[in-house]
């Protein structure tokens, strides 16, 4: 109710409005994790409906951003893809960006009538990464979920993608790989350790849980994050509790999922709706889906991932994102650093 407040008096008064006021609100109005947002995202009442039908009768659609103070990776988004004046105009000129805290209690009004907080908001709409954004259609409906930070030259094919209405033509899947530059290694990075065909996921008897990379051979995240981030000592620790399996996503791979089900690699990916290369789904050892990355991440954010499956902890800790602070408290009260763009 108070950020309304300040909203209202900010467009009554003709002076700017905060597009999202940071958490506390001291005598400087200093909060210092809180990220400066675009002047241009939309000074909004949170009532989502009202959004859409504005965002409709100007020809553009909604984006909603779910943010963290503190996020690097929102900081990334912020300063690196909205620093760029084209994806800043197709932005403007095509949706409503607004901005929702993930821990926020602004009061949220949702598509189906119900007030929440903007905290509930985020945990109805399965929000587990920042920043996560969804673009709705006029419908409200979500045409594409961007489930963490995407480096500026997909994130501008998924404003195109949107912006033209193509998700009736198409998958994002397919119109990405029909733009896609990858100037890459050329290869999937595989490894001894990993699992080797045939893929019969359905039989395994390790009692481990199962990991599935879901590559492309032109790929630069994807080397990074085998040159890299996977050959880090902590990594490889975690690596070790997992049966782990490198696909192709484009390729005919003969695969048994772990539900029994004979089919493809690509096909599965399509199954998955696995858009993005690494996609890395993590399924429990009875074979069930419990999470997946599916955006460029970092080590600690890698391993954090990692060992939120391996150690059970999301079956106790439903938030990803609580998780990882607790992690990262942890290791820095045994005196490792965490620093979460390294």
């Amino acid at each position: 109710m108070f950020t309304r407040i300040l909203l209202l008096l900010a467009a009554v008064l003709g002076g700017p409005a905060l597009a999202a006021p940071p958490a506390e609100l001291g005598p400087a109005l200093v909060n210092p994790g809180y990220h400066e947002q675009p002047d241009w995202f939309k000074q909004s009442f949170l009532d989502i409906r009202e959004d859409v039908q504005e965002a409709a009768a100007a020809g553009k659609r909604v984006i909603l951003y779910f943010y963290q103070d503190g996020c690097p990776y929102c900081k990334k988004l912020l300063e690196v893809n909205f620093g760029l004046r084209d994806i800043v105009d197709k932005t403007r000129r095509h949706f409503d960006v607004v901005a929702i805290n993930m821990w926020g209690d602004a009061e949220v009004t949702g598509l189906d009538g119900r007030q929440l907080t903007e905290k509930q908001f985020a945990a109805a709409m399965k929000v587990m990464f920042t920043p996560t954004l969804l673009f709705l259609d006029e419908q409200g409906k979500v045409v594409v979920r961007l489930n963490g930070y995407y480096p500026p030259h997909k994130f501008a094919a998924v404003l195109d993608y949107v912006a033209g209405h193509l998700e009736d033509k198409m998958s994002f899947r397919d119109y990405w790989a029909q733009r896609a530059p990858r100037p890459s290694h050329g290869k999937l990075h595989r490894d001894a350790s990993y699992l080797k065909p045939p893929y019969r996921l359905a039989r395994r008897d390790s009692g481990k849980p199962l990991l599935v990379m879901f590559e492309q051979k032109d790929c630069p995240p994807c080397d990074e994050l085998h040159l890299d981030i996977l050959g880090r000592e902590a990594s490889r620790r975690l690596l070790a509790g997992f049966d782990v399996v490198l696909l192709d996503m484009w390729s005919d791979t003969p695969v048994q999922t772990p539900g029994g089900k004979d089919t493809t690699a690509s096909r599965w990916a399509r199954s998955l709706g696995v858009q993005y290369a690494p996609t890395l789904v993590m399924f429990d050892a009875g074979g069930r889906e419990v999470f997946r990355t599916e955006a460029y991440l970092k080590a600690f954010h890698i391993q954090s991932a990692l060992d939120y499956v391996l150690s059970g902890a999301y079956r106790t800790q439903p938030s990803f994102q609580r998780f990882v602070q607790a992690r990262a408290d942890a290791l820095e009260a045994r005196g490792i650093h965490v620093d979460l763009m390294e």
